[in-house]
């Protein structure tokens, strides 16, 4: 393995390398780096892949962004980063876990010339917005009003904790906050529809994230896609069962 920097977008980005042969980029979940993927990707490398995994801006060893970005702003960012990269000036595939799914997916659309074929790993495309989650959305506004009062911070994460409990804003920092209410506020559903290149989707039946039904939907509305049970397996794959994962994204390339 090796460790690289470089400098997309202004911002220095950390990224690592394993192995070499067909190139294979991949991009880590919300709030992830590259660190949990090294098992999948050392098993990857093996079987003669070029594993390529950047630390996304805003995680791991990169740079966050100056001011907040939207689920497109990191689309061009990666779309630079390929071009920057050796190994990535041919089309390549793309492995996309979570929030970095819906990247790779909303990636794929616009520069469907530069994917040879998508994993899409419990991807988190489909966002819609119930009146629940309007609801959640319209207090933490309200909360929002009160930032001037002592001990905001220590209310506004126990709202979260308690209130919202699995939400990833208060753990956030800085921009990262404002970023994560764009990234939840992009709903893909309608769009995976317009991928045109190979698809695999690869789910764990016990995902609670990003339930199965939405690997189904989403396998449903991409023509000629594959879906992929990995039975006992939870949302954090590359972590639980990285050989599996591995195997499964090797069978089909």
């Amino acid at each position: 393995m090796e460790e690289k920097k470089v400098l997309i977008k202004n911002l220095q980005a950390n990224y690592k390398v394993f192995g070499e042969g067909r190139p294979v980029l991949i991009l880590h979940g919300w709030p992830s780096s590259s660190e949990p993927w090294i098992n999948t990707s050392e098993l990857l490398a093996e079987k003669g892949m070029q594993v390529i995994i950047p630390d996304l801006p805003g995680f791991g060893k990169s740079q966050e962004p100056q001011k907040s970005w939207s689920l497109d702003d990191y689309v061009e960012w990666v779309k630079e980063f390929s071009e920057k990269i050796p190994g990535l000036d041919v089309p390549f595939c793309v492995v996309g876990h979570s929030f970095g799914g819906a990247l790779a997916a909303k990636f794929s659309i616009k520069y469907v010339q530069n994917v040879k074929k998508l994993f899409l790993v419990a991807a988190a495309c489909v966002r819609k917005r119930t009146w629940y989650k309007k609801m959640l959305y319209r207090l933490s506004q309200i909360i929002k009003v009160f930032s001037f009062l002592p001990y905001y911070a220590v209310f506004r994460k126990a709202f979260y904790k308690f209130v919202i409990r699995k939400s990833d804003y208060p753990y956030a920092s800085g921009v990262m906050k404002e970023t994560l209410l764009k990234i939840i506020s992009d709903d893909l559903s309608h769009k995976v529809g317009f991928l045109k290149i190979p698809t695999v989707l690869i789910w764990g039946d016990k995902d609670t994230s990003t339930p199965m039904e939405q690997g189904e939907f989403i396998h449903k509305k991409i023509p000629y896609s594959k879906l992929i049970t990995i039975s006992g397996a939870n949302h954090a794959l590359e972590i639980e069962v990285p050989a599996i994962l591995a195997q499964k994204i090797l069978e089909n390339i």
